[in-house]
This record gives structure tokens, sequence and C-alpha cells, in this order.
């Protein structure tokens, strides 16, 4: 059986399809099925050592970008496309698979054109309360879609949409007796609260700018675990060592420019709280059973976050904080406001584990095998 998986190269569709491919090895050994090659194309392999772990084979193709306003690299990112619609064709000619899971994203428009051409089965999952335009479209003809927010559900066929939750990798919501986890980020005042900043996948500028800016009056109360995005940590640092230089309290301030699935885990085992953008993290925040301050990020297609954010919101397990109203003496004051009333604290947390879905990167992974075996008799 051969399997293609395919999705942006973006964390938030990188991993929920390394979530789905566990569950596909997982199968794979369970279910005695003697051979299974999988496939990860798109334009980037984000994380290589997640795929050599898995033993998934990667290819790359070019894709570009649909705009929604005025900019001469439309112009290249068409030939880009079809530069990947060609690769795409060979690609799959060569290889013919059995089934193609989709994440959506930009990467993966040309492997689910051709797969549509070829007549072969395809399962997207949406992340969003706001689909994107590549599984949109896609969806039309998909055999199956799953979707992580009940609001996504209008845009696709009812009659093969199931709402599964969002595939989370192995482990990763396993926070409890964590040993080391003090000792690994030198966090020892159990009396101290800490705060876990999220900005995505990418890093958020807005959100490392926010933290930086409110860095002085942060550290006299909470200890702050702050993920910067790779390539913003050098920046964070130098301003974070300025700032703090005279600080009593200088050692309370954590930057890690992207921390593994070990370091998430000790991190989330120590938080009382979590900042982050309103992407698929979301769901993990909701996996991990924490409170949130979310901050969704404006200039998502279609305001996706926003409307992410606000669902979440809406099920009690968040709090919420336009970017254009984000600041130091409003972040403070949601802060104090929640740290002072633990019980706020608490009945998020229960809102978040109720909004949780288990399962649904096995969900996904049966699917896809059920449907690859039976096209590949």
């Amino acid at each position: 059986m051969k399997i293609i998986l395919t999705g942006g190269d973006t964390g938030g569709h990188f991993y929920p399809i390394i979530a789905v491919a566990e569950q596909l090895r997982k199968i794979q050994k369970e279910e005695g099925v003697t051979e299974m090659k999988i496939f990860f194309v798109s334009t980037h392999p984000y994380d290589k050592k997640e795929l050599e772990r898995l033993g998934i084979t990667f290819k790359k193709i070019q894709s570009g970008k649909l705009r929604t306003y005025p900019s001469i690299q439309t112009v290249f990112d068409i030939f880009r496309t079809f530069f990947g619609i060609f690769q795409s064709l060979f690609f799959i000619f060569l290889n013919y698979p059995d089934v193609v899971f989709g994440k959506g994203g930009f990467p993966s428009f040309p492997v689910l054109l051709v797969a549509k051409t070829f007549r072969i089965p395809i399962i997207i999952h949406e992340s969003d309360s706001v689909p994107g335009r590549v599984n949109k479209w896609a969806g039309k003809s998909a055999q199956q879609v799953f979707v992580s927010f009940k609001e996504a559900i209008a845009s696709f066929p009812k009659e093969k949409t199931e709402l599964a939750g969002r595939p989370i990798v192995e482990g990763i919501s396993d926070i409890e007796n964590i040993v080391g986890a003090r000792e690994f980020l030198h966090i020892h005042d159990e009396n101290v609260p800490v705060l876990l900043v999220l900005g995505g996948s990418q890093g958020s500028e807005k959100i490392n700018s926010i933290i930086i800016d409110s860095l002085l009056k942060l550290t006299e109360k909470y200890y702050i675990i702050h993920q910067t995005g790779r390539n913003n940590i050098v920046a964070v640092r130098a301003a974070s060592e300025s700032i703090l230089k005279r600080s009593p309290y200088a050692d309370r301030y954590k930057p890690f420019d992207f921390l593994d699935r070990e370091g998430i885990r000790r991190a989330v085992s120590l938080s009382d709280l979590v900042l982050s953008r309103a992407g698929s993290t979301l769901f993990e925040i909701a996996a991990w059973g924490k409170a949130g301050i979310l901050v969704p990020y404006e200039h998502a297609h279609g305001n996706h976050q926003h409307h992410n954010a606000f669902a979440y919101a809406r099920a009690g397990a968040c709090r919420v904080i336009e970017e254009y109203n984000l600041s130091t003496s409003v972040l403070m004051l949601e802060l104090e406001d929640l740290f002072q009333n633990p019980q706020k604290i608490k009945s998020m947390e229960d809102a978040a584990k109720a909004f949780h879905r288990p399962g649904a990167a096995e969900k996904v992974a049966y699917a896809l095998a059920e449907i690859g075996l039976l096209h590949e008799k």
C-alpha cells in the first residue's frame, strides 16, 4: 500500500500529518500490513528527523501562493504552481498511490489536483473553523473530510464530513509526572506562576515584541517560558539581556527558539497559563488541559484565527486579546485577573479538557488504511 501525505510547510500542517503517520505505522504493525510506503510531498520537509523516524520518503515540489492582494510574486507563483503540477504528475504516475491525505495549504494543491485527475481517493483534514481555499476546493471531491471545529462542517458536503478534532502527535499531551522539568528549565521557586508563550511554528513578531516590551513587569511576578521562533531568537535574546541586565529577576525569563517534543512537555508541565496565537496550537493547549490567552493573527486568510479564538472562547477555555488591543497594560491586567482568581483558571482548564477530542489521528489513519487497502485490491 502506498500513501501520499501532503500539506503546507508550517508546523500547523506538518505535525498533524506526523500524528497521522504515527498511527499508520501502528496500524501497519498491529494489523500485519506487510508493506506500507508513505510519502510526504510538499515544498519543504519542515522536520527531517520526524520523517526519518517514521520512515517517510520526502518529495520536494514547487508551489505558489494565491494572494488576495496585488503582488509581483503572484506572477512567479503561478509558474511555480504549474511546475509543481508537472512534478506531481510524474511523481504520482511513477509511484501511483492508493490514497492521498491532504492537510491543506498551498503546497498541497498540485498533489491534490493530480490525484483528483487520476481518480485516486482523497481524504482531507481541516484544522480551522474557516476552511482554507485548497481544502474547501478539495473537499468537494474528497471521499472523506475530517474537521476540528463544528463551525467548519457547513463548508463541506455534510454526508462525508466528520467532526474529529485535530490529530496530535503521540505523547505530547502526556504532561503528568515529568522528571527533571524544573532542572531543565531552571525554575525552582514553586510559588511563582509560570506563563508559557507560544507564537506559532514560525514565531510571532507581535507577541515577541509585547513580551520584550513588558519583560520588566512580567518577570517581577512570573516566570516566562518563551518560544520565539527560530528566526527571532537572536534578536529576542539580545533585547532581553539588555532590558534585564540590572533586574534581580533576570533568571525568570527563559527564551527558546523552538521546543521539541520533550522540551514542550516539560514546559507545559510547569506552566499555569499559555499565551498563544489561535492557529492549530489551540488544540494542543486543549489536550494539555491548560487555560489560555489567545492573540489571533489579524492577517490570517479568511480571518480564521479570529474565528478559531472566539469559537474556543465560547467553549469557556480561553480569553481573547485582539492583536490591535495587545499592549503591556492589557496583558498585565488579564494576567493579574486570572492569577488572582484561581477558580477562573480552573474553570478554563476544565473547559479546555472538555473541548479536546482525543483519537483524531487514529480516525484519519484508519480511514486512510481502509480506503488504501480497498484501492490496492
